[in-house]
């Protein structure tokens, strides 16, 4: 594809960010949105981009986003899913929390809870939990891994070994049409599965974008998680087979659903 000077422009911006605004690109090059939108839909046509509420993302394979850009994606959605996360956690629970923004979202829903036992691997979880003095939070030591300051490695999976908690909340890079969990660190995904297997119960936090995206590695398999948590509706083959092996499914009520799709459209 041959790319015009504002597409390359546009490219240009989104190496440097990691995302585009359609709304800032407008104002950028003095162009209505409609223009700016058909340029990022020839740029994703060409895998050049994907598209994200709003905007458009680098296309991700074979490297993650980076930390920042990963936490400002969907924020307002993976808020809402972190309040429907922490109403399936009672007070006196114990849960695992992995890496994540999401995760970490879920952290923040938690953070005036009593009585709780969280584990985690994510220093941001730990850091976001330790001013309440009600709350047990263990750190698992591992490989500080600096870019988003998860803890990895054997040190990570030793530690998790060492329990059996009520409920693994997890997250993840990319979900499949399959239904496979994909992410891009070895290292994440083994204390992952670790995590997955030492819970009574698992919760998967995903917000809408993670099943538009590509990753390289299989860390594990939707129809392992008893529960699924999302801002919207699955795409249709994977809800359909939700339904089928009678996992929960949580959403946000229909009419935040409704505005947050009619937002997308708008800015999109």
């Amino acid at each position: 594809m041959a790319l015009s000077i504002r597409q390359r422009a546009i490219m240009k911006q989104a190496r440097l960010d990691g995302q585009v605004q359609v709304d800032s690109l407008a104002t950028l090059f003095d162009v209505s949105p409609q223009t700016i939108r058909r340029d990022l839909g020839e740029l994703c046509e060409a895998r050049l981009l994907s598209r994200v509420h709003g905007g458009a993302v680098l296309e991700s394979g074979v490297a993650n986003l980076v930390y920042e850009t990963r936490r400002a994606l969907a924020a307002d959605a993976k808020a809402e899913i972190a309040r429907l996360a922490a109403e399936e956690i009672p007070e006196g629970a114990s849960l695992f929390l992995g890496i994540g923004t999401t995760t970490e979202a879920v952290a923040r829903a938690l953070e005036d809870r009593r009585d709780l036992l969280v584990v985690t691997n994510n220093l941001n979880v730990a850091h976001i939990l330790s001013e309440n003095d009600s709350l047990q939070v263990i750190l698992t030591g591992g490989r500080l891994r600096r870019t988003d300051r998860g803890l990895v490695g054997e040190m990570a999976v030793d530690c998790v070994a060492r329990f059996r908690l009520d409920l693994a909340v997890l997250g993840i890079s990319s979900i499949d049409p399959e239904g496979t969990l994909l992410d891009y660190d070895l290292a994440e995904i083994t204390v992952l599965r670790a995590m997955m297997s030492h819970a009574r119960r698992r919760l998967l936090v995903a917000d809408h974008t993670k099943f538009a995206r590509a990753a390289p590695m299989r860390a594990a398999a939707l129809e392992e998680f008893e529960i699924v948590a999302s801002d919207r509706p699955l795409p249709t083959s994977l809800a359909r087979g939700v339904e089928e092996r009678g996992q929960r499914l949580l959403l946000p009520p229909l009419e935040a659903m409704e505005l947050g799709m009619e937002e997308g459209t708008a800015a999109e």
